[in-house]
């Protein structure tokens, strides 16, 4: 089955809305080609209401079209319009447009007028509407004398603007003598009349030069009324101007102006009419006066205000509602309200409407004997009436058409003849204005003819409607086919929509739409086809949006877009910021998928936005960018409420920079006794804006304020105002207060003193009191001034003390103190600790044993005992030393003590001393001990001398610790062979006397390890090592030379060479992962040192002290 188009048949669906509007224009924009005989048609005329500008020339616009081009001729008035006699006038060529110059001569008011247009041709004539031609004016405001205003505070006053009366009417403003605007508000505003309306008048109303400008923008000119001056007198002013003009013994006495309850100054009376017409703009008003000034609100009676068309201007005194039509009308009441009473006022809108079209003629193209109608239709209100013309004629006058039939609204046509051509005008009028259409019946024979160019290729993005072209015309109407492919298969209705005015829709486009299509038009003259291609592209697409960001001020932002599209269209990347343009800003750069912003700023929050073109899509994908940062500081710091012991606080936020204000951070300065100093003071929640401060008495208090948010604090506001609090005596006393002897007679008592900001008052002092705490004595008592401490002299060695400090000032005394105990100075201990002894646990630890000193001998704090020791005599010799002795203290009221680190096998003597704060008693009885042998350390050298062919010689030096009586040496040894692997080990004993020994029958050219340590009848002490090599022979050697100057050998011997290093490198990288030289396993097996752990007591090993002193005795 072919697709045919079929008259009025249209195929819309769901989602193409936009499609409609696009199909109705082609359609509506049918025209019959202009090769073509045809009526004439009015293509461009002047507005209904033309106001001209009186200083230029004067264009009346009149253009038309038609087949043979139409002839024009004008109206002035009703009558014809001769341009030829006026020699001002002239009518463009090929045009109906007049120009009137009378930029030369002439003035504007003489062509003031209605003109209408008419365009003819043998087909019929078109007509213009009618063209109201008036010049603009703007006149001048007439001379008047304004006398000076005075009023009384709080009076309601309007002052009359009533500018002259201009085409088109003036806008209204009122300045003063700078061509400043003069400020609004709710108090005082303009009115929809040009007059300034004040609801009740200030002093700083006061001025001389309120002047009311109107502005005719036609003309561009601004005429000004006079001055008005206004002076506004308090009620003292006025008293005074009374008493000026009246003798004493007159009563006189101006009251304020008292508050009332509003009244309304426009409109008057409680109700009102209104009428607008539809499509307009309605404005409604209402002003009131009163004390305070009122507050103004609307409603609709029996409805409500439309939500999108609704709109308050002037501080809510004019009520807007925009595109207003009948179902707005009804009752709207306006409310003025303060806080002494309300005052209606209701204003009855009636909703008028000029013609508008339901249907407008359109032009009819009928083939001889073909039927047709042309339809008129409009709507007002009132209902409009419809009257038909015919070529600029009452149709009721017009030559009779046999072939028309006029219906109403509707003129029928049958059997039409190529006579029936003509063009009829239909005219809706009403009491508020008219509707002209003209419409032509043009009656042709004509074979189909294809409008749209041949080959056109259009491309579609795939799943997108396809829309192909075929303008077409023919008398009587040709039916339309569409074949897709060179063997003409036919379309399908399921999958095409064919419209009225020829275009083929392909609702969703596939890759298999891609194809040559031909348009075929057919009538009963003739047929006519025409071929078009089609090429279906990929879709753009964004592949990675951008995202969401929220970064910090001065950090830096990336934005990524990617972008896949159809590889034969070549896409622009675009960015926007808040849909226009990034801002010309080296901090912005974009390459291939990013955009980059450096140097973030808060102007650079907002949307960005990717968008990708190409010549058929368009592609976007937004996200928002969030500047963040600290707050801005607090701002407006206010003090209120202002008491003695606490004062509230009030700021303004500063911009929370997007992140919400989590807390207030309220800090203080005390500038009279740390100035600049800045102390914490409270913190509250981010959403106060005060805070009720506790205060203390005698500070002159500043504050400042921080705002937190997540990222941080801010920096802090300017100080408030300086607040100082009255005196009050202290509410604290000093802490720390103690009391401590420096000498045995004396006892010293020191407190932290109170700072300035505790003082609460001028002449801070303290109350020292003291007394014995065990006996019966009264309490002492010193005033001081503003010190840390008080000497008490005079007192007993080292007794308690009750100590009381007490802050006062010129306003009284703090609380009284609570006591603390102290005690007067101490002194040396006077008894030395009896019955020590010394057990000796081994032969390097001691334990000693003392009886404690009775404490009142003590005189003073006991802090321990000390133990003074030192090593007097060694066992083995006598002889003049370097003494050092060695301090160990116990802390507290120990009775023995351990004595580590002795060196065995000597003779050691001690005493023990009492320590306290003063210092050490007298020393006990010299109290000496011995140590036991111990095993010696290792001998203090070792080296082989005199190597030969089979001996070697050692020799050492003792044991530089033999801590006993040497019985002996051992000396082991083994030799080492090539491989590093040890021989057979050797022991042999060497009396305690020698100090060389000789080994003899050893092998020649043999290294040899050996292990040397010495003996006590205790044990074996730590050993020495040493290795050493025995000659080699000297005839073996020389043949080695011999053989070694050979280059055979030579090159083995670095054969050999390389292969040991390789071995070397293998087993060293074997140790290195486990493995032991068996060198090492040797010696640590004949290691034998003396390991002596000690076991720790607490406080039995006290602290350590060394002291060294030159002895002369001989042990």
């Amino acid at each position: 089955m072919q697709l045919k188009i079929m008259p009025k048949k249209k195929h819309f669906s769901a989602g193409r809305v936009p499609l409609i509007l696009f199909l109705c224009q082609m359609i509506s924009a049918l025209d019959v080609p202009l090769d073509l005989v045809q009526p004439p048609t009015i293509t461009q005329q002047s507005p209904k209401d033309y106001i001209i500008d009186p200083r230029e020339n004067i264009v009346i616009q009149c253009e038309a079209k038609g087949k043979p081009p139409p002839s024009f001729s004008w109206t002035r008035n009703g009558t014809h319009f001769d341009i030829d006699k006026d020699p001002l006038v002239t009518m463009k060529p090929g045009s109906g447009t007049l120009v009137i110059n009378i930029m030369s001569e002439g003035k504007a008011e003489t062509y003031e007028g209605v003109y209408q247009c008419t365009a003819r041709n043998e087909r019929g004539a078109a007509i213009s509407n009618n063209i109201v031609v008036r010049p603009s004016r703007s006149p001048l405001w007439t001379k008047e004398r304004l006398e000076p205003i005075t009023l009384r505070n709080g009076q309601s006053l309007v002052l009359p603007c009533r500018p002259p009366i201009g085409l088109p009417p003036a806008i209204i403003f009122w300045m003063d003598n700078s061509f400043q605007r003069l400020p609004q508000s709710e108090r005082v505003s303009q009115g929809l009349n040009g007059d300034l309306y004040f609801s009740n008048v200030l002093p700083e109303d006061t001025r001389e030069d309120y002047i009311c400008y109107a502005r005719f923008n036609h003309t561009q000119t601004i005429q000004q009324k006079q001055p008005i001056s206004l002076k506004v007198i308090s009620v003292d002013e006025l008293n005074d101007t009374i008493a000026a003009n009246l003798n004493d013994t007159e009563f006189y006495g101006a009251k304020p102006s008292k508050e009332r309850p509003p009244t309304f100054l426009t409109p008057e009376g409680n109700e009102s009419l209104k009428e607008e017409l539809r499509g307009n703009v309605l404005s409604l008003e209402c002003i009131a006066e009163g004390l305070p000034t009122p507050i103004i609100y609307w409603i609709k009676e029996d409805g409500t205000l439309p939500v999108n068309r609704t709109f308050y201007q002037n501080f809510k005194k004019t009520l807007q509602i925009t595109q207003v039509s009948e179902a707005d009308s009804g009752n709207y009441q306006c409310i003025a309200k303060n806080t002494l009473g309300a005052v209606h006022h209701t204003i009855s809108v009636t909703v008028k409407a000029a013609p508008y079209w339901i249907s407008a003629p359109q032009n009819l193209v009928l083939s001889p004997g073909e039927n047709g109608t042309l339809i008129c239709r409009a709507n007002g209100n009132p209902k409009p009436r419809i009257g038909w013309l015919t070529n600029g004629v009452p149709v009721e006058i017009a030559p009779d058409d046999p072939s028309r039939k006029i219906d109403g609204d509707t003129i029928i046509f049958s059997n039409v003849q190529e006579r029936s051509s003509a063009v009829y005008q239909c005219n809706a009028s009403n009491e508020y204005g008219y509707l002209l259409a003209n419409a032509f019946v043009n009656v042709l024979a004509e074979p189909p003819r294809i409008l749209t160019s041949a080959n056109i290729l259009y491309q579609v993005i795939a799943n997108r409607p396809a829309l192909l072209d075929c303008a077409f015309f023919g008398s009587p109407l040709p039916t339309i086919e569409w074949f897709k492919g060179t063997k003409g298969s036919a379309l399908h209705e399921d999958i095409y929509v064919l419209h009225d005015n020829g275009t083929l829709e392909i609702p969703v486009a596939q890759k298999d739409s891609t194809g040559t299509y031909t348009c075929v038009a057919r009538n009963k003259l003739g047929m006519a086809k025409n071929e078009v291609h089609l090429e279906i592209k990929d879709p753009t697409r964004i592949i990675k949006q951008p995202e969401y960001a929220v970064v910090q001020r001065g950090s830096k932002v990336s934005f990524e877009c990617k972008v896949k599209h159809d590889n034969t269209l070549i896409p622009t990347i675009m960015w926007l910021k808040d849909n226009g343009e990034l801002p010309n800003d080296e901090r912005f750069s974009v390459d291939k998928d990013h955009l980059v912003v450096t140097d973030v700023s808060d102007d650079d929050g907002g949307m960005y936005t990717c968008a990708a073109n190409t010549t058929l899509d368009s592609v976007s994908a937004s996200a928002v960018l969030r500047v963040v940062d600290v707050p801005n500081p607090p701002f407006d710091l206010e003090l209120t409420n202002q008491l003695d012991k606490s004062v509230q606080l009030t700021w303004t936020p500063g911009d929370d920079n997007n992140s919400p204000i989590t807390k207030f951070i309220i800090e203080y300065e005390d500038a009279m006794h740390e100035a600049g100093i800045w102390h914490h003071q409270a913190e509250v929640s981010g959403t106060q804006t005060t805070a009720q401060l506790t205060l203390s008495p005698y500070v002159n208090y500043s504050f400042r304020v921080m705002a937190e948010n997540s990222i941080g604090r801010s920096v802090p506001s300017e100080a408030s105002e300086q607040y100082l609090t009255k005196a009050a005596e202290p509410d604290q006393n000093p802490m720390t207060v103690e009391g401590l002897g420096t000498e045995p007679d004396n006892l010293v008592i020191t407190w932290k003193p109170l700072n300035g900001f505790e003082s609460n008052g001028p002449g801070l002092q303290y109350k020292v009191s003291w007394r014995q705490k065990d006996g019966d004595d009264e309490w002492t008592s010193v005033v001081v001034a503003n010190v840390s401490k008080y000497i008490v002299s005079g007192t007993p060695t080292f007794v308690p003390y009750l100590i009381k400090v007490q802050a006062l000032n010129d306003v009284g005394f703090a609380p009284e103190p609570a006591a603390v105990m102290g005690h007067s100075g101490e002194d040396l201990p006077m008894v030395a600790p009896g019955n020590v002894r010394v057990n000796v646990v081994n032969s390097t630890l001691a334990e000693v044993h003392w009886d404690p000193v009775p404490l009142k001998s003590v005189r003073g704090h006991l802090q321990g005992y000390r133990i003074y020791y030192w090593k007097a005599q060694s066992s083995s010799k006598r002889n003049r030393r370097h003494i050092e002795k060695k301090i160990l203290t116990f802390q507290g009221n120990k009775t023995h003590g351990m004595l580590p680190g002795l060196q065995p096998y000597s003779h050691y003597v001690l005493n023990v001393r009492v320590v306290n704060g003063k210092g050490e008693g007298p020393a006990s009885t010299d109290r000496g001990f011995h140590t036991p042998e111990g095993v010696p350390s290792a001998p203090s050298s070792l080296k082989i001398v005199n190597p030969t062919l089979d001996s070697l010689t050692l020799e050492w030096d003792p044991p530089s610790h033999p801590n006993g009586v040497l019985t002996e040496y051992t000396l082991r040894y083994q030799p080492i062979n090539s491989t590093h692997e040890l021989g057979p080990l050797v022991d042999l004993k060497i009396p305690a006397n020698k100090t060389r020994w000789t080994l003899n029958h050893l092998n020649f050219s043999t290294r040899y390890k050996f292990y040397f340590y010495a003996q006590t009848s205790v044990g074996s002490g730590s050993q020495i090592t040493e290795e050493a090599i025995t000659t080699v022979d000297e005839a073996m050697a020389s043949r080695q030379v011999d053989i070694a100057t050979q280059g055979w050998f030579i090159g083995l011997m670095c054969a050999v060479a390389l292969l040991i290093l390789i071995l070397l490198i293998v087993c060293f990288i074997r140790r290195n992962k486990g493995g032991k030289y068996p060198v090492k396993e040797k010696e640590d097996a004949h290691a034998d040192p003396e390991i002596q752990p000690m076991k720790e007591d607490d406080g039995t090993f006290g602290e350590y002290r060394l002291f060294s002193f030159v002895s002369s005795a001989s042990f």
